[in-house]
This record gives structure tokens, sequence and C-alpha cells, in this order.
């Protein structure tokens, strides 16, 4: 098969976001406790960006750790916190050195000031990127779209904002991720098939992958398979077949 970055396509794979599922259970398969799992994977990231800026690929955006996880047990709570410290430390010099711009969007109450100011740091250190890397930590779809709406509120009681402005558009750009380009493709691990509050707003009409592997198995050949599955489909937008939504929905009907 052709590169897929070489194809002809209105819609070429630009964007990736990633649930990473299995984890704990690639871990339970092999007598290891769940972190094992979470620090296998976070070796695949690298493997992850390697092979996106070999075949076109410009963003990536990660669920790394959703609001619901903070019910998980305590102690692999803390552990997953201490590795995503520890990822922030030992990779940071080496994302500015790759040119990867990392972003993290999340709610950063929870983080203790050591932690805020580490990601700061980092996201400060990798600002001239070219390659976006977007860690979602302590984040859930429904909760920002909840924030957005309260803003945009304060917004409207300030007079900064007049409701009859508001609309697909301008909501998206009060959106905690500053405007960050509805992902392509999205991709859960693990052959689970929800989307467990994820970029809800942004997935309205990305495709849909979903990989039988552990994340942690999820090699740079798995991440081209994806790809190559993207570049089978045909994006429609709720456009007829023949429609061309580049060019607006004009006289078309919805599918």
């Amino acid at each position: 098969m052709a590169d897929p970055v070489t194809l002809e396509n209105p819609h070429p794979l630009k964007h990736v976001a990633i649930i990473m599922d299995g984890n704990n259970r690639w871990a339970k398969q092999r007598g290891l406790g769940g972190i094992a799992g979470h620090e296998a994977g976070v070796e695949r990231i690298r493997d992850a960006l390697e092979t996106a800026k070999r075949i076109g690929i410009d963003t990536i955006t990660l669920f790394a750790f959703s609001s619901e996880n903070w019910k998980r047990p305590d102690l692999e709570v803390r552990g997953l916190m201490s590795l995503f410290s520890s990822y922030l430390k030992k990779e940071a010099k080496a994302l500015r050195d790759d040119n990867v711009r990392l972003k993290v969007i999340g709610n950063r109450t929870h983080f203790s000031d050591r932690l805020k100011t580490l990601i700061s740091d980092t996201e400060t250190m990798t600002a001239n990127g070219n390659l976006c890397l977007y860690l979602c930590v302590d984040y859930g779809g429904r909760w920002d779209i909840a924030n957005t709406a309260k803003k945009m509120a304060t917004e409207v009681q300030m007079g900064r904002l007049r409701p009859s402005d508001i609309d697909e558009q301008v909501f998206a750009k009060y959106m905690l991720d500053g405007g960050i380009p509805d992902p392509d493709l999205c991709i859960r691990t693990a052959g689970e098939k929800r989307l467990s509050n994820f970029l809800l707003w942004q997935l309205a009409y990305s495709e849909l992958y979903f990989a039988d592997c552990y994340w942690p198995d999820f090699d740079a050949k798995a991440l081209e398979m994806a790809s190559n599955e993207y570049y089978s489909r045909q994006r429609r937008f709720g456009l007829r077949e023949e429609s061309d939504p580049s060019k607006g929905l004009g006289h078309s009907a919805h599918v």
C-alpha cells in the first residue's frame, strides 16, 4: 500500500486522539503490578510521536488521566501522579530537542503546587515545537463543556459577550483546549468501544478506530494500520457522498 501521506485526500490525517486503555490488564497478564503497565505505556508515547512525524501527523492528543480516575485506589492514583511528574522531568528536554510542543489540558486545581510548576515549566520549554502533544490529565469531556459554558456566562454577565453572538465557533474558542483542531481520528486500545467522556465536543465527526491490543502493545506498526484504515474511509461530515464539506452545506442533504 502506498504511504498514506502521498495519497490525494481532501482530509489528510493531521490530528490523532488516543484513549490509552489496557495498561492494568497488560500488567496483570504478566503478573506485574498495575503501575508497571502504566510505565510500559509511557514508552509507547515515544513510538507514537516518532511514527506521527514519519507519516505526516502534526497533532497527537492523549487521554492520560480522566476526572473519574481519582476514584481509583489511592495507591494507583499516587503512582500515576508520580509517573506523570517523572515523565515531565525526564522528557522535557527530549521533547524540546525533538521539536515537540507539549500542552497539558485538564483541571489543574487538584494538582500539587510543585506539579503545577513542573507542567508550566515544561510547556514553556517546549513552546516552539511544531508537532503538538496534548496530554489530557484530570480531564472529562462533560467537565470541559460545562466549564466553557460557565466562562461564557461570566462574559455575558460582564457585558463582554452577547448571547446572540454565541454559536459553535465562538463556543469552541472558549473551550479549555484554546482552539485545538478537531481530531481526524480517535483511537481506543484494548478492545473497548466507547469514548469514556473524552473530547465529547471535538469528536463530533472524527473517525473512530478500535484496536484489540492493549496500549503497551500499540507500537509503530499498529499506528500505521490505524492510519491506513483512516485513509480507506470517506469522510462526509453529514453530507451526501458526492458533496464536498469544504464548500459548505449548500443544498446538499444530510444522510
